[in-house]
């Protein structure tokens, strides 16, 4: 079962097009995409990827993450 995360992102457009995401409150979430769309699928990936390695390091997320049942 997979779990839906609240939380807020930054989408900025760059020169040479494009978008790059971040969020303030995962530092290691960063990626980009050619469209909005692309961008926000691939933070999707990389926040999946983020939640396994904390998993697997036995970590929690920060406190500010919001998750949704």
């Amino acid at each position: 079962m997979s779990q839906i995360y609240k939380l807020p992102l930054v989408l900025e457009p760059q020169p040479e097009g494009g978008y790059v995401v971040t969020c303030p409150l995962l530092p290691e979430l960063i990626t980009e995409g050619e469209a909005i769309q692309d961008a926000l699928q691939n933070a999707n990936d990389a926040l999946a990827a983020i939640v396994d390695g904390f998993k697997r390091m036995n970590k929690p997320l920060p406190s500010a993450i919001e998750w949704m049942k």
